[in-house]
Order: C-alpha cells, then structure tokens, then sequence
C-alpha cells in the first residue's frame, strides 16, 4: 500500500506533536513524580515487598524466582501448561541449570 506524501507528513507531525507534548507535560511537574517514587518506596518497605510481581496467574509466574522445577506440574505430572503467561517468562537461572556439573 502506498501512501501519499501529504499523508505521510500528516502522520510524520502528529507523532512529533504527541511526542513534544509528553515532554512538555514531563518537564511542568517533575517533583510530584519524586514524590510518588518516595511514598511508593516507604510503602514497599513497610509491607517488606521482596519480589517483583510479573503475572497474576500463577505462583511461579508472580514470583519466578522461587520457582522449582515441579511447580507447573503440580497438578499432575503429564499436566499441560494452563496459564498462559507460563509460557512468556524463561525458567529461572537455578532450575535452567539443574544436573550441569
């Protein structure tokens, strides 16, 4: 598909535009962004949050690094993967390499 020039500028300018206006919203309030970094932080250290929470289906999606190498077995041991974000995240580095010497 080709595309007039007029179209392509048009389409050229309005990403810049939308571009120039997040730089400019950024640069009226950079302080509150502080703030809501600071409060979020005192809050995870007072909930004393370990992990980063990836998925919400599973367990060993939430937390991949405590996974084991039976964790999406658990249910029976020729189960199928069900959860679908189980298959966007890689096996952490420990279970990867279990059995190397």
């Amino acid at each position: 598909m080709k595309f007039r020039p007029s179209t392509l500028l048009a389409s050229y300018l309005a990403v810049a535009l939308l571009l120039v206006g997040i730089a400019i919203n950024a640069s009226f309030n950079p302080g509150s962004d502080r703030q809501q970094q600071e409060s979020r932080r005192a809050l995870v250290k007072q909930l004393a949050l370990t992990d980063l929470v990836l998925f919400t289906d599973a367990r060993y999606t939430r937390h991949p690094s405590m996974a084991d190498r039976h964790t999406p077995f658990q249910d029976h041991p020729l189960s199928l993967e069900h959860f679908p974000s189980g298959s966007l995240i890689p096996p952490p580095p420990h279970v990867r390499s279990y059995g190397e010497h």
